[in-house]
């Protein structure tokens, strides 16, 4: 039996269930069931909560979550294979973990969970990323979740958690730090999985924030940070040109000079510059 609960270790879990992982679903399994179970605690303290993730796989990050005392775990996989191997921990755990066999980008699970509801998972490498900004810019704020503990590349991570003035930071800092609260918890390194990925791993903890850091419209500030992002070797004049005809005025009235690039302007500055473009 394993060391946080009476199931078999995953390695056995796995040889008997044939579940190789596969790259084209972006899969790399945890094996090491202690260290699932910290990563578990990095989403805090689960007991009154219901908790999503995604990409369970066989399980690892799942069991690490119900035997910290997650009050219900809504588990979404795509590999119609784990499915066996899930019911198996479901048993395990009566009444506290379903599992729907999908893809995450096309279902909606939330008639599934009970508030206060928080995300926990591995995320598949393929979709991680579209997941976050899906889960970071929903029609209204504040969201369904409290907060985010997610498994990224540490590439993406720190992204997330990027300042101005460096190459990582941009899109996905502002979206993800206008609305909340980013931080790195914890890095793993590719041994850690089975199969070792190419890249280092870490996990990333956002915390909802209860309304925007600073105020700005969303589709507008979304549109603003596009511009400027996807030519940043540009000065903002030039890569914003297209977003207002006098772009200049807007910027400077925003305090942010029009010779500046994009990974100079802090958060807050980008937010004065999408209320001016939207004032426009």
């Amino acid at each position: 039996m394993s060391t946080i609960d009476n199931l078999p270790p995953l390695r056995e879990v796995i040889a008997s269930h044939q579940l190789s992982a596969r790259k084209s679903l972006g899969q790399n399994f945890l094996l090491d069931l202690n260290l699932t179970a910290k990563i578990a605690r990095q989403a805090g303290d689960l007991a009154e909560c219901d908790v999503l993730e995604i990409g369970p796989g066989p399980g690892g990050l799942t069991r690490g979550l119900l035997s910290e005392g997650a009050r219900k775990v809504v588990a979404v996989e795509k590999d119609t294979r784990c499915i066996a191997a899930l019911n198996d921990i479901s048993a395990a755990y009566p009444g506290r973990l379903e599992v729907i066999n999908g893809d995450a980008l096309e279902i909606d699970p939330l008639t599934h969970l009970t508030p206060p509801i928080r995300v926990a998972a591995n995320l598949p490498y393929n979709v991680g990323t579209e997941l976050l900004v899906r889960w970071l810019t929903p029609p209204q704020w504040p969201p369904f979740w409290q907060s985010l503990t997610l498994m990224f590349q540490r590439e993406v991570a720190e992204r997330i958690v990027a300042q101005p003035g460096g190459k990582a930071y941009g899109r996905l800092a502002i979206l993800a730090q206008w609305r909340a609260d980013a931080r790195i918890a914890m890095s793993l390194p590719p041994g850690a999985f089975t199969p070792p990925p190419k890249v280092s791993s870490a996990v990333v903890h956002l915390t909802a924030l209860p309304q925007p850091r600073y105020p700005a419209d969303p589709a507008t500030l979304s549109r603003v940070v596009a511009a400027a992002f996807n030519q940043r070797r540009k000065m903002l004049r030039a890569s914003l040109k297209g977003v207002a005809p006098d772009i200049e005025d807007r910027l400077i009235t925003a305090g942010i000079k029009p010779t500046e690039r994009a990974e100079q302007v802090p958060l807050e500055a980008f937010c004065a510059l999408a209320r001016e473009v939207k004032r426009s």
